[in-house]
């Protein structure tokens, strides 16, 4: 009898035990090897993600079709494809990094700038923000480092899932 009681005490007592507060889930980004250079996105986005495509960013979308799952939700390692316009002629691709809630993530990703200072760089951990009507990730935004808020929307694609 003595036994039983006793598993019956550690179950009640694992149930009660206070649970961590829920918060940002994080994964590690591996150190890219070469941020001396001029650092293209898609490079960046396939050694961080471990996504085995090629191609300009504008092409992965439909090039993962056959490979991997793809979605809206973003995931931790998920690659968030942004679609070619006229601000982004050949799309842009970024690692999911954090998840923060329902519309707010952090990416990993390079080359995301706005002149020959900022071009080619790696940027960690920057946070976006879905602003989609439909809460889908269909048109996002990036926090502007240089300026501390969030810039112009960007219509995307969706996540593809490592």
């Amino acid at each position: 009898m003595k036994p039983v009681f006793l598993a019956v005490l550690l179950l009640v007592a694992a149930c009660a035990a206070p649970r961590p507060p829920e918060g940002p889930r994080r994964m590690a980004v591996p150190p890219y090897p070469d941020q001396n250079g001029f650092v293209w996105c898609v490079p960046y986005a396939r050694y961080v993600s471990g996504v085995a495509l090629q191609g300009d960013a504008d092409e992965w979308w439909y090039k993962s079709g056959a490979s991997y799952a793809r979605g809206t939700e973003p995931r931790l390692g998920s690659v968030l494809v942004l679609r070619a316009g006229s601000r982004l002629p050949d799309g842009h691709v970024a690692v999911v990094t954090t998840l923060e809630d329902a519309r707010h993530i952090q990416v990993s990703h390079a080359n995301w700038g706005w002149d020959g200072k900022t071009r080619g760089k790696v940027y960690e951990n920057m946070p976006a923000e879905d602003i989609s009507a439909a809460n889908d990730w269909s048109l996002v935004r990036f926090l502007h480092p240089e300026v501390g808020t969030f810039g112009r929307p960007y219509p995307a694609y969706g996540f593809i899932y490592p």
